[in-house]
Formats: C-alpha cells, sequence, structure tokens
C-alpha cells in the first residue's frame, strides 16, 4: 500500500508542474494578445508620424484620437488623419480635425498605418496626439452585449472568456497559416539554391574542360607535347 500511495504522490507531483505550466501559457498567451493599446504621438510642426500594427484578417479594429496642443495658451490645431491597409487601400481619411474616430474590420493580415500630421493653416504649432487604439476583444462594446443578452456578473466573465479563447483559437490557426507560407518560402528558396549550386558547379566543369582543351590544342601546335 505504501508503494502504490507513493507512485500515486509521485504521479500528481508529476502531474501538478505541467497543469501549472499550461495555465502559464494560457495566461501568458491572453496577455500576449492584441487589445487596447493608447499611443501618446508627438507631431513636429511641419512633418508626419505614423503608427503601425500588424493584424490578422476578420478582426474589429476601433480607434479614437485627439489633439493635445504643446501650449496651453494656443487654440487646439487642427491635423490630418489617414488609415491605410496594408496594400495601401484608405480605410479613413478626415482633415482639419482636432478628435475623431475609426473603425473597420481587417480584410487582409499585415501591417496597418495611420498617419497624421498637422495642417497647412498650423504648420508652424507642434501638437500631440493621442491615439486610443483598440483590437479585437477589445474593441467589443460589452455592455451592449450584456444588456441584449441579459448577462452579467460571472455569466458575462465567462462569455469574455470564451471570446478569448475563439480569439487565441484564430491567432493560433493564423499562426500556423504563417508558419506554412514562411516554411513553403523557404523550401522554394531552398530548391532554388540548389539548383543554382549544380548549375554553378556545371558551368564550372564545362569551363575547366574547355581550358584543358584550348591548353592541350596549343601545346600540340606548339610541339611542345
Amino acid at each position: 500500500m505504501e508503494e502504490k500511495n507513493g507512485v500515486a504522490i509521485c504521479r500528481s507531483a508529476v502531474a501538478m508542474p505541467g497543469f501549472f505550466f499550461f495555465l502559464l501559457l494560457f495566461f501568458l498567451f491572453v496577455s500576449w494578445m492584441p487589445g487596447t493599446e493608447a499611443v501618446w504621438i508627438n507631431l513636429p510642426a511641419g512633418g508626419t508620424k505614423c503608427v503601425s500594427e500588424e493584424i490578422q484578417p476578420n478582426v474589429v479594429v476601433l480607434a479614437d484620437y485627439s489633439v493635445v496642443p504643446e501650449d496651453s495658451s494656443h487654440e487646439h490645431p487642427t491635423i490630418s488623419a489617414k488609415v491605410t491597409s496594408p496594400y495601401g487601400n484608405s480605410l479613413h481619411q478626415k482633415e482639419k480635425m482636432t478628435s475623431g474616430q475609426f473603425a473597420f474590420t481587417t480584410s487582409e493580415a499585415g501591417n496597418y498605418l495611420a498617419c497624421f500630421w498637422i495642417d497647412s493653416s498650423d504648420k508652424g504649432v507642434a501638437a500631440n496626439v493621442i491615439l486610443d487604439w483598440k483590437i479585437g476583444i477589445a474593441a467589443k462594446d460589452w455592455d451592449s452585449v450584456a444588456k441584449k443578452e441579459k448577462i452579467e456578473g460571472v455569466e458575462l466573465e465567462l462569455k469574455k472568456l470564451e471570446a478569448q479563447v475563439q480569439a487565441i483559437h484564430q491567432n493560433l490557426l493564423y499562426l500556423k497559416s504563417r508558419e506554412a507560407d514562411m516554411r513553403e518560402v523557404s523550401e522554394t528558396t531552398n530548391a532554388r539554391v540548389a539548383w543554382f549550386s549544380i548549375m554553378s558547379l556545371g558551368v564550372c566543369i564545362v569551363v575547366s574542360v574547355l581550358q584543358l582543351w584550348h591548353l592541350k590544342s596549343f601545346f600540340q601546335k606548339k610541339k611542345l607535347i
């Protein structure tokens, strides 16, 4: 009995660290997932500042931005804002704004770019822009969800955890597809390098044979051999 109990104790001692390791990985994944991100952008008197974020497809993006003048004695300068997709499509473009908002659902994976610059009428004034960038679950209006589905408390938190798990699953699938694409590119590159090496070796052999033939012909004409 003692040996059996000892075995059971050893098994539980081995299993518990694995369980905690899984929990640690889960919480690291949740904390690593893109969510809300507030960015403070310093706009120079003449110039453009951009913020980029790599986002996978079918993800909701919601952002608010507002101007904060460096000198409180001056009025708020107006700015222009433009958001573009990885393929250069314009998703949001406004001029002469002191605050604004943009929202969209991503259609392709890649870096989405948000650029800000001061309008020509206020070129001599520097300003700051606060960009509150929300992605995925963070962009979802959970208050509306709670009112619509009539849930609250623990049930609402479970709903949020379910959404997080789904987002993690989608993110893992996206990473898996990216890894497959990178592996395919790597294999294609390796195959091309191998063929290039074989062709280079063949060219070297042909050139060497031609050089030997030319030298042999030259020495025969000179009657040296």
